[in-house]
């Protein structure tokens, strides 16, 4: 089973927002989880990457192309 678009905005959309969460939690978050913030902001960045990463993934070749090119 291949990789395709619909897969990747699915791993894209939550990432995104889960990160953005944990970013906001760590910006605006109460001062009394001032020890908690930089791991908030690790995660928050690795959720980011995870997903923008999703997508630079290549998508291979339909398999009526991929037919068409064998000999």
């Amino acid at each position: 089973m291949g990789i395709n678009r619909a897969a990747k905005g699915i791993v894209l959309v939550p990432t995104l927002l889960l990160g953005s969460a944990f970013l906001a939690t760590a910006a605006w978050g109460p001062a009394a989880a001032a020890e908690n913030k930089p791991v908030a902001i690790v995660v928050g960045c690795v959720l980011i990457a995870a997903g923008l990463l999703a997508q630079l993934m290549p998508e291979p070749e339909p398999e009526a192309k991929r037919a068409q090119n064998e000999p």
